[in-house]
């Protein structure tokens, strides 16, 4: 990759972070995607970012779809490039931008894979929690599934951000977005419990820190760690469907919506900035809709 091409995807990296709020996680797959097209145009076609047309554009869109890349990993690069050529013309660097009318690669809207409310029981009862670290990953996955927190506002909550006497946690989400989100009786207690005789066994020998849920080494969690954490538990409690830290997002959307919330309210809770992003949960709760239907209406 040009040293040139380099300096602008990071100009670009600055202006998402100052004026958009744009997370890291968001920020490095900006990146990626624009440093495997920055690299692929400077060995294949011998130019620049910025020298780029749209036939270079579409060229490299069925180059990497020979090489096996989903859909959905390329509508995700378009929408990246868009973004970066839209900047560098509002920025006066570029007179047209190449990216304007390329077309995203059509993605099938999937259904998110949930649990059943028997299947999440299991799973939050599969922790050990004689033990300080069962007793922080049963808090973690009852905080996980009362609130439905994305798993990088989960790893990164600090105590200021959980209020137990008003039993809410508050969290900044994608976009530099904060919202307020109630736990629950239950949720409270164990975070409770994990403070009074967990936390600060898990803290002997280290120095303090303000996240809420700790590593055995008294850090802040990654969240491939609790990613770990969950897939161990999954197993323990025999649980067959495909399980991660979304999983219990899913299942938290789904069983609101199965037991009456309105769909904005969960539109809400969950950060979403557009309802269309929320309204994939009223497919999964389908099902449940129509037992209702059956049961409770004369002609069912």
């Amino acid at each position: 990759m040009l040293t040139s091409d380099f300096e602008l995807i990071d100009q670009f990296l600055d202006v998402l972070w100052l004026e958009y709020g744009l997370s890291e996680n968001t920020r490095q797959a900006y990146k990626n995607d624009l440093c495997q097209l920055a690299q692929w145009l400077n060995t294949e076609q011998g130019i620049s970012l910025c020298d780029a047309r749209a036939e270079n554009l579409e060229t490299f869109i069925h180059w990497k779809s020979r090489k096996g890349s989903s859909a959905r990993s390329m509508s995700r690069a378009v929408s990246a490039w868009k973004r970066f050529y839209r900047y560098l013309v509002l920025d006066e660097q570029l007179q047209d931008n190449p990216a304007s009318l390329i077309e995203s690669p059509r993605v099938g809207r999937s259904l998110p894979a949930t649990l059943s409310e028997n299947d999440v029981e299991a799973l939050l009862a599969a922790p050990d929690i004689t033990s300080p670290m069962g007793l922080r990953d049963r808090a973690m996955l009852e905080v996980l599934y009362a609130t439905g927190l994305r798993v990088s506002e989960l790893v990164s909550l600090t105590q200021q951000q959980v209020d137990l006497e008003f039993g809410a946690v508050t969290t900044v989400g994608k976009g530099n977005k904060e919202r307020m989100v109630p736990l629950g009786e239950e949720a409270v207690s164990w975070i409770d419990n994990f403070r009074r005789h967990g936390r600060q066994e898990l803290m002997q020998g280290y120095p303090a820190v303000d996240t809420l849920f700790i590593s055995r080494r008294g850090k802040e969690m990654s969240r491939q760690n609790f990613w770990y954490v969950i897939k161990r538990y999954g197993l323990k409690a025999a649980i067959e469907k495909p399980l991660s830290p979304h999983t219990l997002r899913h299942a938290f959307a789904t069983h609101l919506l199965n037991h009456g919330a309105d769909l904005r309210v969960v539109q809400l809770l969950l950060g979403h900035s557009d309802i269309s992003t929320t309204q994939i949960y009223t497919h999964v709760a389908r099902e449940r809709l129509q037992v209702l239907h059956r049961i409770h209406h004369p002609r069912g």
